[in-house]
């Protein structure tokens, strides 16, 4: 139940800010002065304030409780999500896109938090892999759900039911979370098996103890690498299939959904692989990073997706990419918590949060103008290419054994 809630609030968040990816093209007629490259800067902005708020996220993650944390987050980034409704100009819409990506920001850090509270460190890449799916799952929704959604309500009502979808999770979430230790339906052999690992002492990790750590730097510079390239599928596969194949909104439809389809394979696959390996008595750190290394070579073909002129191979390409990217992903969130206590993973997830977000902004600058000035995609596929490798490289270099950080 509890990563079923997890799951269902990825699933608000992709499909918020899911729909301006999906709307982009359709916008551009209405709000002035709205083109690809104001497009990227708008993206920009975004991902500013979701790295703005990653990095107090998971600070506050960490003091006010998941329970209470993740309820003020939802809140907030509902509300932002039903803003770009009532924009009128470029300046409003870019206003309400800041202020959605410092509310979702709170959702990975939250949520990891809970997957450290509820489960052994042998089954959180699966549990993450599962909740994680719902980004797949919420891309999958926006194509399917924006279009009726726009047919009822008008773009502007899209916005604002999609923001809606979010405060309806926040009742179940009030009525159902507490942690395990607290919670009626757990059973006592239950609680046994979330409190297997061995007993961490440590009980609060000020923001600032954890920010100078080696591991920290591993993260960061990890997502820092390899969430743009997400961000980049998210924000910009729509546009490029419908710029490149001519596609009508309609028409872009499946092929979007197909590729997310694709992902969920591998955001699943990837944190069952490194679980299975560790319960058949392989170490944490060859689990982790032999599942890593694996989706960091299967996202390699993505290079040659510009190259590729059938609409179904380039999805079939881009949708590997997304998938292996997913299991990358499932095994970097476990990072923390794998060399982390509890009480610090929240601020660990915000660091490389904000990082990754950094990234993000760099990589969503250089696409706008990359795309107006040259009409190419190649520079983006060949870096898509490279990231993960490069990623993994780093967190060995850093952390070559995974090593439990010691703190008093």
């Amino acid at each position: 139940m509890v990563c079923t809630l997890l799951f269902l609030a990825t699933v608000i968040a992709y499909l918020d800010r899911g729909v301006i990816a999906y709307l982009e093209t359709f916008l551009e007629g209405i709000i002035p002065g709205l083109d690809s490259e104001k497009y990227g800067i708008v993206l920009a902005g975004f991902q500013v304030s979701y790295g703005i708020g990653m990095l107090f996220a998971g600070g506050l993650t960490d003091r006010l409780g998941t329970r209470k944390a993740f309820a003020i987050a939802i809140g907030f980034w509902s509300v932002a999500a039903m803003l770009p409704g009532a924009s009128f100009s470029l300046l409003t819409f870019g206003i309400a896109m800041f202020l959605l990506g410092l509310g979702e920001a709170a959702n990975f850090p939250a949520c990891m938090k809970a997957v450290a509270e509820w489960f052994p460190k042998r089954e959180r890449a699966l549990a993450t892999g599962i909740f994680n799916s719902g980004a797949n799952i919420g891309n999958i929704a926006v194509p399917l759900v924006v279009p009726l959604l726009v047919a009822v309500f008008s773009w502007r009502g899209a916005f604002v039911v999609t923001g809606a979808m979010g405060l309806v999770w926040l009742a179940v979430w009030l009525i159902y979370y507490r942690p395990p230790e607290k919670h009626r339906s757990v059973s006592a052999e239950e609680l046994a098996l979330i409190l297997s690992d061995p007993v961490e002492k440590v009980q609060s990790v000020s923001w600032q103890r954890v920010f100078p750590r080696k591991e920290t730097w591993a993260y960061a510079i990890a997502k820092f690498l390899t969430d743009p390239i997400w961000w980049f599928y998210l924000f910009w596969l729509p546009r490029y299939l419908q710029s490149t194949f001519h596609l009508s909104m309609s028409a872009n439809r499946m092929p979007v959904v197909v590729v997310y389809i694709i992902s969920i394979f591998g955001s699943i696959g990837g944190g069952w692989l490194s679980s299975i390996l560790m319960k058949r008595g392989v170490s944490t750190n060859t689990a982790r990073k032999t599942t890593m290394l694996i989706c960091a070579l299967a996202v390699t073909p993505v290079f040659a997706t510009p190259f590729v002129h059938h609409l179904w191979l380039v999805v079939g390409l881009i949708g590997v990419a997304a998938a292996a990217h997913q299991g990358w992903s499932a095994n970097l969130f476990t990072f923390p918590s794998d060399v982390f206590p509890k009480a610090a993973v929240g601020s660990v997830i915000g660091i490389g949060g904000m990082f990754g977000a950094l990234g993000g902004v760099l990589l969503q600058l250089a696409t706008g103008v990359i795309v107006q000035v040259t009409h190419s995609y190649v520079p983006l596929f060949v870096l898509a290419c490279c990231a993960y490798l490069a990623a993994l490289l780093v967190i060995q270099a850093i952390s070559p054994k995974l090593d439990p950080v010691e703190m008093e």
